[in-house]
């Protein structure tokens, strides 16, 4: 039986504002348990919640960055259930007039088809706290300083039907947020996290399976392997004759599988009412105006740029643009590289990607930066070294902070491009290899290549290899 996948996703992103949604406590991440939550984060008597208009401005930015429609007027509600991370017994919410809807975006799949997923609402809410198991045996420790912390939660139509669509989907949505600077992101701490809605229907069906919720995802990677787990759970139950269960499930990474954790809720469980302590939202249109004029250069837009400007492929461009701070460093690597933006794209994507891989470092904390990354590419581009050799230089320039003229003079390593003193090696060369001389002659092209091989081996890789092909095609006349 042929089976097709539903996903949506539910993304929370927490805002960097320095205050939290409602109060003046401190966002900072780190510290203490329990020292960040003040009486409103806590709901005890008397206190009331005073609205963060840095927060109101940050989900606009996103509203408009998805090309969304932004309310005239927005409500906060409470949502009533109770959990120990959430000392109110609510959550102060956005239900039924929430301040983004109706937004879209497009992704590219690794086909290179792209597909456009709809973006049903992004609404304003507090975090909740965190509950702690690792350190309490047989116990759970509660740290509220995350309560009150401003979230967005980003709701996409159920238009996504595999795993890979669904990590596209969120990769373009952290990269928009990164973008936008209304988000660091970092998922390890929590800022950037997702809920995916999975269910499964045969093909060709037109009514939803039941779907289940998997909570908490806090990386691409488990996003990709919690909704795969659950794709093959779900047909395998339904193949055996049983029924999927709709319920909220927790992914484990130690075992790669979800399980059970609470049977799922709808809406009318969790009573929503309009906050009475918080008045409507409304957003005027200057605000709005001014906001759209500050939005930054946004990934989409940097890639045409990208393509256009630097002559780059499609693909090139993609993968510079992914992340604000690599296009930035590109950027420079090319202003201070002579202009030449394929060859700083060759080594942004390569080199530079790789040695960061293997650190397992970001593009900022790079110990090669762009002016001096774009130095080295001068040098490749005026012949004073070759490519082979540049990478030897940017692997010394890694580990100390000389630049590529400081390492080139030190080791020696400038490239031959003198032609009399290119010619006599490769004279040389010829004349002590008849064999290879005879076989090259007789049609056997390949054989090229061992010449090459022959005058870099002894000029320890410094000859200009363009220089060496044009000298050594005269040599060897046919």
């Amino acid at each position: 039986m042929s089976w097709e996948t539903v996903i949506g996703l539910e993304i929370h992103v927490q805002l960097n504002t320095h205050s939290k949604i409602f109060s003046a406590a401190s966002t900072a991440y780190g510290a203490q348990a329990n020292t960040q939550a003040c009486a409103v984060d806590l709901g005890l008597p008397g206190v009331l919640p005073v609205l963060n208009a840095a927060a109101v401005r940050k989900a606009i930015q996103f509203g408009l960055a998805i090309n969304a429609k932004i309310a005239d007027q927005s409500i906060f509600a409470r949502k009533n259930y109770f959990y120990p991370d959430l000392p109110k017994g609510y959550q102060i919410s956005q239900y039924e007039l929430p301040i983004v809807e109706h937004g879209q975006l497009e992704i590219v799949l690794e086909d290179g088809s792209r597909k456009v997923v709809g973006i049903t609402r992004a609404h304003l809410e507090e975090d909740a706290g965190k509950s702690l198991h690792e350190d309490f045996e047989g116990m759970t420790g509660i740290d509220l300083n995350r309560a009150g912390t401003p979230l967005i939660e980003i709701v996409s139509e159920p238009e996504m039907s595999s795993a890979k669509e669904a990590v596209a989907y969120m990769k373009k949505i952290h990269s928009i947020v990164r973008y936008l600077e209304i988000s660091d992101g970092n998922m390890q701490e929590g800022s950037f996290r997702c809920d995916a809605n999975v269910s499964v229907r045969k093909q060709g069906a037109t009514e939803f399976g039941t779907r289940t919720e998997t909570k908490n995802l806090n990386s691409f990677r488990f996003v990709e392997r919690a909704i795969n787990y659950e794709i093959e759970r779900q047909i395998d139950v339904l193949e055996s004759g049983g029924e999927v269960v709709q319920e909220t499930r927790l992914y484990d990474a130690d075992d790669d599988s979800t399980r059970s954790m609470r049977s799922k809720e709808e809406a009318n469980d969790y009573r929503y009412f309009p906050d009475p302590d918080l008045l409507p939202v409304k957003i005027e249109a200057e605000l709005l105006e001014e906001l759209r004029a500050a939005l930054p250069e946004l990934p989409d837009a940097k890639q045409q740029r990208f393509c256009s400007e630097y002559g780059l492929s499609e693909d090139d461009a993609r993968q510079l643009t992914v992340s604000k701070d690599i296009a930035t460093y590109f950027e420079q690597v090319v202003k201070h590289g002579n202009g030449q933006a394929k060859l700083a794209a060759n080594w942004v994507l390569g080199e530079v990607s790789a040695a960061l891989n293997q650190a397992a470092i970001g593009i900022e904390q790079s110990p090669v930066d762009a002016n001096r990354l774009g130095l080295l590419i001068t040098r490749i581009d005026d012949n004073t070294i070759s490519g082979k050799i540049a990478k030897e230089v940017f692997q010394a320039m890694w580990t100390s902070e000389s630049s590529a003229d400081e390492i080139i003079e030190q080791k020696g390593l400038r490239q031959i491009s003198d032609t009399s003193e290119l010619d006599a090696i490769v004279s040389k060369v010829v004349e002590e290899n008849p064999k290879q001389v005879e076989q090259y002659l007789s049609g056997k092209d390949k054989v090229f290549g061992f010449f090459v091989g022959k005058v870099m081996q002894a000029t320890k890789g410094k000859a200009n290899p363009k220089q060496v092909n044009e000298l050594l095609k005269k040599k060897l006349v046919k």
